[in-house]
């Protein structure tokens, strides 16, 4: 839709033009897009049948709205998103501080003008993008940058006196009217700050330090909050609780797959980057990653493991395969499971150790969750071997150990080529026997990678040594390893 071309009050008023408030074009919008069945959050997934219901009745019921959910759960995401359900424009005075509409002008400069202009009153169009203030709460915000105060420097230029509402500098809230405004982390907001919040969520206006003046703002507040601040770092004041319509609880993803979309929709990767295939074995290895730091008693559950960790790893471990290639001077491919150990340093800074963890650091922990995340993947994509050892059953796994029980050693370097190191996989006994019995239908770069990822498996099960090397790692047999550790401290 095109900026509307009318300039004037006058011109307005003959377009038949109705004032509604924020909270009822958002309510009419969605009732829109749900009537024509049109998606409203975009590159949000996994709270189809949660979260987006709730904001759905919350804005159906023209509620102010707090997210309340650990780090990284979309929470500003969708508050942003809101801006969809508003007008493509709204009218408002020109020149006025406040975006006054012309048929509902609440500011003293926007009444004085049209009681001077009349119909002549001189008007501007503000797109819906342009709707929308955000505020980190931080212990430097004042009263009166939220709200606002006395100007004595714009009274002084004017020549006014400080009873004259001219000389009031509006905060960010006033200018905010007729928009939506966020809050993000309120809890970090200084209870006095929040009380200040009481009559703009219960009546709609504000109060002016020195000015018995009531100002009716339109807006929709969000707020955003992490639980953990309950206790850490500050509080929301009940009454300011008992203020906010609908307090929504966001989550994380309760699926693999809706983990995956949310990563494969934000990683930002270059052209030749997306150009790098990446099996979906090492995806879900991302992702499984998350859900064990999720549960690792190392890892402080109250903090949350937030969604920019599969995020930052999936993009760390694509430059890993692109600098593979940059070095060796060949063309894009695939990534390989040992990519994923140049993550590290991406996971590192995601999770908040309690202090145990601290104890072990926080890189033994990322590696840790690696391991884990091996681990537990395996045995959904292969058979356990520990059920098969208690069955007593013989497996394709004994073909691989027995090749390695030989004196023989694998190394995969980082750096090596596609061809060396597909070729180094192709020589183990039975590995290709292997993969091609449980995923038949792997090819080319999905079975070199489940190749290699059986080898982790069996190693993460105890069944073959791993060891890191400088720039790669090597899988060697288990007893042997063992046997030459105890013949050195002999």
């Amino acid at each position: 839709m095109s900026q509307p071309t009318i300039n004037t009050l006058g011109e307005l008023k003959k377009s038949g033009y109705n004032y509604l408030t924020i909270k009822d074009e958002l309510r009419n919008n969605l009732i829109l897009k749900l009537k024509n069945k049109q998606e409203i959050f975009d590159g949000i997934y996994g709270y189809e049948e949660t979260v987006i219901p709730e904001l759905e009745r919350a804005i159906l019921s023209k509620h102010n709205i707090l997210f309340l959910g650990l780090r990284g759960q979309a929470k500003t995401k969708m508050a942003r998103q809101l801006v969809n359900l508003l007008d493509e424009y709204i009218p408002v005075v020109a020149g006025s501080s406040l975006n006054d509409d012309p048929m509902q002008p609440i500011s003293h400069f926007a009444k004085n003008l049209i009681a001077q202009k009349g119909d002549a009153t001189p008007i501007k169009w503000i797109h819906k993008n342009d709707r929308f203030a955000e505020k980190l709460a931080t212990p430097d915000v004042s009263v009166a940058d939220l709200i606002g105060d006395i100007d004595p420097i714009k009274a002084a230029n004017l020549k006014l006196s400080f009873a004259d509402e001219n000389v009031i500098h509006y905060g960010l809230i006033p200018r905010s009217n007729r928009f939506i405004f966020v809050i993000n982390e309120l809890p970090d907001l200084q209870a006095r700050l929040q009380v200040a919040l009481f009559n703009i969520l219960q009546e709609g206006d504000v109060q002016i330090r020195g000015f018995n003046i009531r100002i009716p703002l339109d807006l929709q507040f969000v707020f955003t909050a992490n639980p953990e601040d309950y206790t850490n770092r500050g509080s929301i004041v009940t009454p300011l609780k008992d203020r906010i319509g609908s307090q929504i609880l966001t989550h994380y993803p309760k699926s693999v797959e809706h983990s995956k979309l949310i990563t494969q929709n934000q990683a930002k990767l270059s052209a030749e980057q997306k150009s790098i295939e990446v099996p979906e074995v090492l995806k879900n290895l991302v992702e499984q990653i998350a859900v064990e730091a999720r549960t690792s008693e190392f890892v402080d559950s109250k903090s949350g493991v937030s969604a920019r960790l599969t995020i930052s790893a999936y993009e760390s471990l694509v430059s890993a395969a692109e600098l593979r290639f940059l070095k060796n001077k060949t063309p894009y491919s695939y990534a390989r499971i040992s990519d994923l150990y140049c993550a590290i340093p991406a996971i590192n800074g995601k999770v908040e150790l309690v202090y145990e963890g601290e104890q072990e650091g926080p890189t033994v922990i990322a590696q840790n969750l690696i391991s884990l995340a091996i681990r537990n993947l395996f045995i959904e994509l292969f058979p356990d071997p520990a059920k098969l050892k208690r069955k007593k059953e013989s497996s394709e796994y004994n073909t691989i150990i027995n090749w390695f029980s030989s004196n023989n050693i694998l190394d995969l370097l980082d750096y090596e080529n596609d061809k060396v190191y597909s070729s180094a996989l192709t020589v183990v006994d039975g590995l290709e026997e292997v993969v091609a019995k449980y995923h038949p239908k792997a090819r080319g770069a999905e079975k070199f990678v489940l190749m290699e990822f059986v080898l982790h498996g069996l190693a993460e099960h105890s069944l073959l040594s791993k060891n890191k090397l400088v720039q790669g790692v090597t899988f060697k047999d288990l007893f042997g390893s063992l046997l030459n550790q105890n013949l050195s401290f002999e």
